[in-house]
């Protein structure tokens, strides 16, 4: 009897050991075969299954966008995950065995797609629309706020226009970003403000939506009509360019209402030689700005022109220049050729690449003044020189990263740090207007740094006659 009950669980052992092994070369197998279910591998194959039947992407997809274009919706993709690969596949970097042809692209969307929608003067989804989608079982919600075009009219009298949308059928999400068209020519959209509308965090979940953290800024576009897994979509022309952007879109809107606040206690300079001042100064930071957009060097509105920008909406009548900075890691040996060839002189040249580097060029009456920044442990800093003794300063500021802005209808970089950098440059009292400024006295956060040795002199302190 109990040889009996051995010889079984020998048997029952052999078999359990048998199955295992099987099971591991039926997985090998299918993780390795590329013909298996029309190349998907087996991951693949339980993800689908996973996200089978209400959470497919294209089904819902397909389903929103045929009721989107009846109404005639300027729909785009956007959503990054489907951009890349679609950048993926144009560049031959995709493996065959692993991307099934039936579902190549929106299956890259993790059960979130996000659309762009090209706002004009009545960007408002008609209920007709919204009421076939509910029909259809897509529950939704649209949020509105402040139009970007009327940024600097008092609040009240603005109005508000849609900003995002969201449907959602099943478990599978449609995100819509409403994009505006901005003065200075770039394409617009607001952040999201979810804990103010309950519906739209019950139907995020917990979801990560790739927009709508901060408010975002992209040059203008060209979108082209393509189909994707079957679905007739359009998208940018050139997904990498778009794709560039989006890490460094974030934006900033000027603070309307402390500028109004700032002119009602300090009065408007409107002197014939300040509005002239402000004209000159505009059409330098234009023309230093397609310079360096032209030769691919990022800059960002530094020292009285951050100022300006920050406290007023403006440039300050009395600074007499316009001041940019950049990443000494961006320099380009063909920045003063740029420069000079767009007509502006150099007027010195003070430093070594590797040390205080500052360049400033003139137009006329008016200067540009170029300080270039280096990193340091936990500070970021811009180097000084005196002409006059060689004398060397440093000014610190606080780590800082970089945002869009509209200014002068213009689309350009400021820190997105900028209360600290504006505190570091100008002190507490930096919302007081100052005419008498020292530049290596003033400021509170600048230290000397040492003296050039004479022998240096020639090559670190370089002045131009520009008459």
């Amino acid at each position: 009897m109990c040889l009996w009950r051995r010889r079984k669980l020998r048997c029952f052992l052999f078999l359990l050991i048998a199955s295992i092994l099987s099971l591991i070369f039926q997985i090998w197998f299918i993780h390795n075969n590329s013909q298996f279910q029309g190349g998907s591998s087996f991951q693949g194959m339980v993800t689908k299954w996973l996200n089978s039947g209400s959470n497919d992407a294209q089904e819902n997809l397909k389903l929103f966008m045929k009721h989107a274009s009846q109404a005639n919706l300027p729909l785009f993709l956007m959503d990054p995950s489907v951009l890349e690969a679609v950048r993926n596949v144009s560049r031959g970097s995709v493996d065959e065995r692993r991307a099934p042809h039936h579902c190549r692209y929106l299956c890259s969307s993790q059960g979130v797609i996000t659309l762009g929608l090209l706002g004009d003067s009545d960007v408002k989804v008609k209920p007709d629309l919204l009421q076939r989608l509910h029909g259809e079982g897509f529950q939704y919600v649209i949020t509105e706020g402040h139009d970007p075009r009327l940024a600097s009219v008092a609040s009240m009298a603005a109005g508000k226009v849609p900003h995002h949308m969201l449907f959602r059928r099943h478990n599978f999400l449609i995100h819509i970003v409403v994009l505006y068209e901005r003065p200075g020519k770039f394409l617009w959209h607001a952040a999201i403000e979810p804990e103010k509308t309950q519906k739209w965090m019950s139907l995020v979940e917990d979801r990560e939506l790739p927009f709508g953290e901060y408010e975002g800024a992209y040059d203008k576009m060209e979108i082209v009509p393509t189909k994707l897994d079957g679905v007739k979509l359009n998208i940018p022309k050139i997904p990498s360019a778009f794709l560039q952007q989006i890490p460094h879109a974030r934006f900033l809107e000027c603070n309307y209402g402390q500028a109004r606040k700032f002119h009602t206690a300090y009065g408007s300079d409107q002197t014939a030689e300040g509005v002239e001042f402000v004209g000159k100064a505009k059409s330098l930071l234009s023309q230093g700005r397609a310079v360096l957009d032209r030769i691919g060097v990022r800059f960002w509105m530094s020292s009285g022109t951050c100022l300006g920008w920050f406290r007023q909406c403006g440039i300050i009548p009395h600074s007499k220049d316009v001041d940019f900075g950049i990443w000494i890691k961006d320099y380009k040996d063909t920045l003063i050729p740029a420069f000079q060839a767009a007509g502006l002189s150099l007027k010195h040249r003070f430093g070594k690449v590797e040390d205080s580097f500052e360049l400033s060029f003139q137009s006329g009456d008016v200067k540009l003044d170029i300080f270039f920044f280096y990193e340091e442990d936990d500070i970021m800093w811009n180097g000084g020189t005196q002409a006059r003794t060689g004398k060397k300063f440093k000014y610190i500021f606080p780590r800082f990263t970089l945002c869009w802005t509209e200014f002068l209808d213009m689309k350009v970089r400021v820190p997105c740090e900028t209360l600290a950098y504006v505190q570091a440059n100008y002190g507490a009292n930096w919302y007081e207007p100052v005419k008498q400024w020292d530049w290596k006295n003033s400021p509170p956060n600048v230290v000397p740094n040492g003296q050039w040795p004479e022998e240096e002199w020639s090559e670190v302190i370089q002045l131009f006659d520009v008459r």
